[in-house]
């Protein structure tokens, strides 16, 4: 039997785009399928992946046109260049998506993200993106952005083990150990909390430090890192008030930001300096 495509108005077969054959069309005329239409349509019935895809692109659609008809022209302005004042480095969790949080639309904010957030020095990823990011595009401010609930952190909390990932945590794990005698006496979920600032704040030291933000401001270059953290149970940003935007401030924000987390009583903070 030849195969056959309805026009799908009207018609019960609509319902159902992979339909190769209408037994009971209401109105227009039929016409054989297409080659590439009949493989679609073989691959959509046997292929439950591509149907969850195909929604994807529907969807890409949908958002593409609503986005034209409430502000025509969006897209052409936006391929002819970006121009973010932001930059996020955040974790790579899907439930932190760098634009909705913040209400930005694309173009607005330059995105880099990865396991816990974590930046550091041999790392020649991040570092690219940030130099891209500081040199070329001119972004003002630079955030690095945690949220409470992050798997990373729990795990280096916890000491388990998730596999390859084990070798990029070892920086978390680093974080901990240094400043253990701070979280040794919270509780278990105080404890993740925690750490998952003094992660932000460690990584927001560890951005204001490397060469290209150093070079930025020798320069004259105006540009400040900033940490934040997210909050999946209420979708609020926190800024962790460890802004740094010249090389002499480093140490003395990290120092004032990192004692904000006491150790347990009985121990003299005061005569501690600097890095924990």
């Amino acid at each position: 039997r030849r195969p056959w495509r309805c026009p799908g108005r009207g018609c019960a077969c609509a319902a159902n785009p992979a339909t190769l054959n209408c037994a009971k069309p209401r109105r227009g005329a039929w016409r054989p399928a297409t080659a590439y239409e009949q493989t679609a349509a073989r691959n959509a019935q046997g292929n439950p992946v591509s149907a969850d895809l195909s929604s994807l692109l529907e969807a890409n659609r949908r958002w593409a046109e609503a986005v034209k008809q409430r502000e025509p022209g969006f897209f052409t302005r936006l391929a002819r260049q970006q121009s973010p004042r932001y930059m996020w480095i955040g974790c790579a969790d899907s439930r932190v998506p760098a634009n909705e949080i913040t209400g930005l639309d694309p173009g607005e904010v330059f995105v880099h993200r990865n396991v816990a957030n974590i930046v550091v020095h041999s790392d020649l990823n991040a570092l690219s993106t940030i130099q891209f990011a500081v040199e070329h595009l001119k972004v003002r401010h630079i955030i690095v952005v945690g949220h409470y609930g992050c798997a990373g952190v729990r795990a280096a909390m916890r000491g388990l083990r998730v596999g390859l990932a084990d070798n990029w945590l070892r920086h978390l794990q680093d974080v901990r150990l240094r400043h253990r005698k701070r979280l040794e006496h919270l509780s278990p979920e105080q404890q993740e909390d925690v750490l998952c600032e003094m992660n932000v704040i460690e990584q927001v030291g560890n951005v204001a430090l490397s060469t290209v933000i150093q070079d930025a401001w020798a320069r004259g270059q105006p540009v400040a890192v900033h940490g934040w953290v997210y909050g999946l149970k209420d979708g609020l940003l926190k800024d962790l008030e460890c802004t740094m935007d010249r090389p002499e401030t480093v140490v003395q924000v990290f120092g004032h930001a990192i004692k904000r987390y006491p150790r347990a009583a009985g121990h003299d903070d005061a005569a501690e300096t600097g890095f924990d």
